[in-house]
C-alpha cells in the first residue's frame, strides 16, 4: 500500500504547489487561527479549478471543539456547500462536555452528506482515547482519522500512535499522523503500519504559514513516506509476518 501525504492548503498557490510537489490531497482550511477554521465555500470552487488533487474542507467555525444547535444548522449548510462547489470529502469533529466525542453531533452533520471525512485532532483531547476510538467505529464513511497521539503534538505521542497502531488493525488503517509531525517519525510510523500523513507548517519556508507551500519541501516529505512505507512493506508483507 502507499502512503498519502495530505497538505495544508489556504491559497489556490498553494494547491498548485502542493500538487507539483507530489501530494496526494488537500486539507482545505480559510485561516490557522484556532489550529484551523472553515474556508469560505468560494475558496473551494476556485482551488477545484486550480489542481486535480482531492479537497477535504475543514467544517468548524470556533475555537475549541464544541458547537450547539445554532451552529450545527450553518455547519451542515457549509458542509454541502463545499461539496457542491468541489469538495471531495470534509475534516471534522466534535466533542461534550465530558470530553468524549460528541457522536450525535457529528452524525447529525454528516449523515446526509455522502462523502468520505476526517476526524480531525478533537480526537487528541478526548479525555479517554480508547473511548474516542471504540466510538469513532460507528460513524459512517469515516475514513481517516488526523492524529498527533497527543495535544501536545507528535512527538508526545509518537509512543501511543505506535502502540495503538501495533494493537488495533482499525486505528493502523484510520491514522494518518500530523501535528507537528517531524521527518524522524515517518519510519517509525510506517514500521507500525500506518500509512497516512499530514503537514502544514513543514511544506513552507522557515515553517511559517505566511508562506506559500514549497513544492521542494513537499517533495523531500513524499520521498521520505514513499520510501519507509516502501521499507516498512518489505519487511511486512513477507509471508508469516505479523500485520
Amino acid at each position: 500500500m502507499a502512503g498519502l501525504l495530505e497538505v495544508i492548503a489556504l491559497h489556490a498557490a498553494d494547491a498548485e504547489r502542493a500538487e507539483a510537489g507530489g501530494a496526494d490531497r488537500l486539507e482545505v482550511v480559510g485561516t490557522m487561527d484556532s489550529d484551523g477554521l472553515s474556508p469560505e465555500p468560494a475558496l473551494i470552487g476556485q482551488l477545484s479549478r486550480v489542481t486535480s488533487l482531492p479537497l477535504r474542507a475543514m467544517v468548524r467555525l470556533r475555537e475549541g471543539f464544541s458547537t450547539d444547535g445554532g451552529e450545527i444548522v450553518r455547519l451542515k449548510g457549509l458542509a454541502a456547500g463545499y461539496l457542491d462547489v468541489g469538495a471531495e470529502g470534509l475534516v471534522l469533529g466534535f466533542l461534550n462536555g465530558y470530553t468524549e466525542i460528541d457522536v450525535e453531533v457529528v452524525a447529525e452533520l454528516i449523515n446526509d452528506l455522502d462523502c468520505p471525512w476526517t476526524f480531525h485532532r478533537a480526537i487528541d483531547s478526548c479525555i479517554s482515547p480508547d473511548r474516542a476510538w471504540r466510538d469513532l467505529r460507528s460513524l459512517a464513511r469515516l475514513d481517516q482519522v488526523l492524529t498527533a497521539g497527543s495535544a501536545r503534538g507528535v512527538e508526545d505521542g509518537l509512543e501511543d500512535l505506535l502502540r495503538r497502531a501495533g494493537q488495533d488493525a482499525f486505528a493502523r488503517k484510520m491514522i494518518m499522523a500530523g501535528g507537528g509531525l517531524k521527518a524522524e517519525h515517518v519510519p517509525w510510523l510506517a514500521n507500525a503500519g500506518v500509512r497516512a500523513f499530514h503537514i502544514g507548517s513543514s511544506a513552507r519556508p522557515t515553517g511559517s504559514f505566511k508562506a506559500y507551500v514549497d513544492p521542494e519541501l513537499v517533495r523531500s516529505w513524499r520521498t521520505l513516506i514513499d520510501n519507509a512505507v516502501a521499507h516498512a512493506s518489505g519487511r511486512t508483507d513477507q509471508p508469516g509476518a505479523a500485520g
